[in-house]
């Protein structure tokens, strides 16, 4: 039975994929949460404003989010990160991988993924570390009050559960003021896990550098015009990020998360974006017969 008749599965190295959509069209796109650590509960809302064609997949790498404690997880989890991602894109046809945040620098940081994907599509994600210190500025220049003593405990005692009250205290930097309530609403839900966080605070995000770039792969780079987490104008001066197989969209008055303030701009995105690989898997037939 192929992988596509599963509704959750998962790869050799624990990777594990639940279908959450599927309607006409072509194409597995694969969703890979931000954080880490939130889990691709995350997406729910980025999948639902999308309206992908072809099948919608959640993603979770081994010991992130909920896909914890399972039995295809492997004792030592984070030892596969973010490499395992690969087996997931190896195991489906036709795979255009989607990432939020610190997922699109995961996807850029395996460099074995340019051989099986269709398409990519990086969402308020960013080539290199020089993010973090531009958010620590302007972390420092717009202070929020309760953030200083979440973080003290968080530093004090980190589990998951220090963790989402840090997360949940630092909430007004990842959305507009109109959106706040909404967005605070979906970091309550989310299935936090410290052990990502401390693995990707140990080993990925000072030294992070994309390790492949996506040639003359259909790619969408999509942010929000008032990300305040990861500084966009990255993406200007990155060579290999630029060209006509690139599409760049800024959602107005959006965040972090743009699809919670504008969902309807971020669907006219994947939707010109999916226009743009039907012509791609049109020319994949053809070649095929």
């Amino acid at each position: 039975m192929g992988a596509e008749q599963h509704q959750e599965w998962w790869t050799a190295s624990g990777v594990r994929l639940r279908r959450v959509s599927s309607g006409d069209g072509r194409g597995n796109w694969l969703f890979v949460p931000g954080g880490p650590g939130m889990g691709s509960e995350s997406l729910h809302g980025l999948v639902a404003a999308a309206q992908v064609p072809g099948a919608a997949w959640l993603v979770d790498l081994p010991g992130d989010g909920s896909n914890r404690g399972l039995p295809a997880i492997p004792a030592d989890p984070y030892s596969h990160w973010p490499g395992a991602l690969a087996e997931a894109a190896q195991a489906l046809d036709e795979v255009v991988m989607v990432g939020h945040s610190t997922g699109g620098m995961f996807l850029l940081s395996v460099p074995e993924l340019a051989a099986h994907l269709r398409g990519l599509a990086l969402i308020s994600s960013a080539p290199h570390a020089g993010w973090r210190p531009a958010f620590a500025r302007y972390a420092q220049d717009h202070p929020l009050p309760d953030v200083d003593a979440a973080a003290e405990r968080y530093a004090r005692q980190p589990d998951d559960r220090t963790l989402r009250a840090l997360t949940l205290a630092a909430a007004p930097w990842n959305f507009s003021p109109s959106a706040s309530a909404e967005g605070r609403a979906l970091l309550t839900g989310l299935p936090y896990c410290h052990d990502a966080v401390a693995w990707a605070d140990a080993h990925f995000d000072d030294d992070y550098r994309a390790r492949w770039t996506p040639r003359d792969l259909p790619t969408l780079i999509v942010s929000g015009d008032r990300d305040h987490i990861v500084d966009q104008r990255l993406w200007q001066d990155e060579p290999g990020f630029q060209g006509p197989h690139l599409l760049h969209r800024r959602i107005a008055d959006a965040g972090h998360f743009p699809w919670i303030e504008n969902p309807d701009a971020v669907r006219t995105a994947f939707a010109d974006f999916a226009d743009r690989l039907a012509d791609r898997f049109a020319d994949r037939r053809d070649s095929t017969g």
